[in-house]
């Protein structure tokens, strides 16, 4: 016999939700039914549980640091290295149009969404395997393919996420809720990098990074046990049935929907705040002696800025995320303009060790603010089944972008690490200014 019962749990946290959503109207349901309007609270908390704990496993198995030493520990061609972060971020996203129309097919996504998490866990599991039985480019390649199966689940996890959380969770708490898993995955991300700072005082340790690989994968697991508690009202399968050819129709939303296709080329925008986010680490890197103990810096700055970012970000998101979008845009273009001013008129000022994780301090602020207002906007301004179309869509060709900027900036290598910076702040500038033309959806 439990000591708590099921019913006493979910009146606790609906006191807890009342206190987080900070209203009086806290159990108000804009945009849901009676049905699922009862399950708001223990829902909300469900899906900060999972996610703060998917968050922490992404940040130990991050493509930009963990992957990265791992292969380098085990001897990968730098080839295979340089392929990490493209195969991460691009293949999460290029799948998304056509896993969508399967989606689509079935009344129940959080069956997906559990697929999706278990995958990256047996993705992530690979990997440590791999980096524990093999070396040089065998172990590169595994490691790559692993990376491959893990791309593929969190598209898989990035359309059902979202829908989701339209069939859960009601307007006027998504942003909120979106903060605060930014911001637990910000404490996360904040101690995992304090342990990488005093860690890269010493010896690496090829092993100590393959553990890192194998707590991330039970860091999934766990989150879809936790996830299971979710309730779930069955929806809307229209358009799930043509599989490829309902996808590429789905294309049609671009010509069809002016609103939806300004978002699309906003977002491609505010790429700009993750495309140069690795150009002020190289621009470190640069300028010290570099190691893991920086790298552990630059973490400690990045997650600081998550935990005490992201919640006012998100509140703000659920008030005009458009105008939080406009704001994060600019930020990440004063910031960017201002490293290149400084960098060309007052070059001795980066000798101090301080003042590049500032600079990704603030960045990271800025970060949080576009991935708060893009994710807020996408999910408010669609409905029903039409949500999953747009996710899938936007999120396509936004995969296609980052290839092809990918692509330009290899171009580019010759160029001043704070001159790409320039380039792309310019386009956050352009981004803001696309924002403004988008229609208010809260």
């Amino acid at each position: 016999m439990p000591l708590i019962s099921p019913q006493a749990v979910d009146a606790r946290l609906e006191r807890l939700y009342s206190l987080v959503a900070d209203e009086e109207d806290a159990r108000s349901c804009r945009d849901l039914d009676d049905s699922a309007c009862r399950w708001v609270p223990r829902n909300f908390f469900v899906y900060l549980a999972s996610n703060a704990l998917t968050q922490l496993g992404d940040a130990l198995s991050s493509p930009k640091t963990v992957l990265a030493w791992v292969m380098a520990s085990v001897g990968a061609p730098t080839a295979m290295v340089a392929m990490l972060v493209p195969i991460r971020e691009s293949g999460s996203m290029l799948p998304q149009l056509f896993l969508g129309g399967w989606v689509r097919q079935r009344p129940l996504r959080k069956p997906m969404w559990l697929l999706g998490s278990l995958l990256q866990a047996v993705a992530v599991f690979g990997c440590a395997a791999a980096a524990t039985w093999l070396s040089g480019a065998a172990a590169g390649a595994t490691i790559l393919g692993f990376l491959v199966l893990f791309s593929l689940a969190r598209s898989l996890n990035s359309i059902a996420s979202k829908d989701l959380i339209g069939k859960t969770i009601p307007k006027g708490r998504r942003g909120r809720l979106g903060g605060w898993v930014a911001a637990l995955s910000g404490l996360f991300t904040l101690a995992v990098g304090v342990w990488f700072a005093v860690k890269g005082r010493g010896d690496d340790n090829p092993l100590f990074y393959t553990l890192l690989l194998a707590c991330a994968g039970l860091f999934w697991i766990v989150a879809s046990v936790v996830f299971t508690a979710l309730q779930e009202q069955p929806g809307e399968t229209a358009g799930g049935s043509n599989g490829w050819l309902e996808a590429w129709s789905r294309l049609g939303l671009l010509g069809t929907d002016r609103d939806f296709r300004r978002f699309v080329i906003t977002r491609a925008l505010l790429l700009c705040s993750a495309l140069t986010a690795p150009y002020y680490v190289v621009l470190a890197r640069q300028h010290s002696d570099g190691g893991a103990s920086l790298l552990g810096t630059f973490l400690v700055a990045g997650g600081l800025a998550s935990i005490l970012s992201a919640p006012v970000w998100g509140t703000q998101a659920d008030r005009s995320s458009r105008r939080v979008m406009i704001t994060a845009a600019l930020m990440t273009a004063a910031l960017g303009i201002g490293v290149f001013l400084l960098m060309n008129w007052w070059p001795e000022a980066v000798s101090h060790s301080w003042i590049f994780p500032l600079f990704f301090f603030c960045l990271g602020v800025a970060h949080s603010g576009v991935r708060a207002g893009r994710k807020t906007y996408l999910v408010d301004l669609s409905g029903g089944v039409k949500r999953t179309d747009y996710v899938s869509v936007s999120n396509t060709l936004i995969g296609l972008v980052l290839l092809l900027v990918g692509g330009v900036a290899s171009l580019f290598s010759a160029l001043e690490p704070q001159e790409v910076i320039l380039g792309l702040s310019l386009l956050g500038l352009a981004g803001a200014g696309m924002a403004f033309s988008l229609p208010e959806v809260q």
